[in-house]
C-alpha cells in the first residue's frame, strides 16, 4: 500500500471513528464502533491497488451513511439506559 493511500485509509478510519462516537444511542453507537474496527482489522493487510481502491470507496459511503443516521438519530430523543 502506497503512503499516501495508507494515509489516507487512517484518516478515513479516524473520521469514521469520530462520527461513530456522535450516535446518541448507546446501542447504535457501540455497534458501528465495533463494525468500523471489525472493517478495517479484516482489510488491513490488503495489497492490490485495486481492491484498496474499491475499499477506500466503500468507506467513503458509509462514512456518509454515519453521518445521515447520526443525523437523524438527533432529530430524536430517546430514554436513556442504564449503560449511558
Amino acid at each position: 500500500m502506497a503512503a499516501s493511500t495508507r494515509s489516507q485509509a487512517i484518516s478515513l478510519y479516524r473520521t469514521m471513528l469520530r462520527e461513530s462516537k456522535k450516535f446518541p444511542s448507546y446501542n447504535y453507537r457501540t455497534y458501528a464502533l465495533r463494525r468500523v474496527r471489525d472493517a478495517f482489522r479484516a482489510n488491513c493487510r490488503e495489497e492490490d491497488p485495486k481492491a484498496v481502491q474499491l475499499l477506500m470507496e466503500d468507506g467513503q459511503k458509509m462514512l456518509a451513511l454515519i453521518k445521515r443516521q447520526v443525523s437523524i438519530g438527533r432529530m430524536y430523543v430517546a430514554q436513556k439506559t442504564v449503560v449511558e
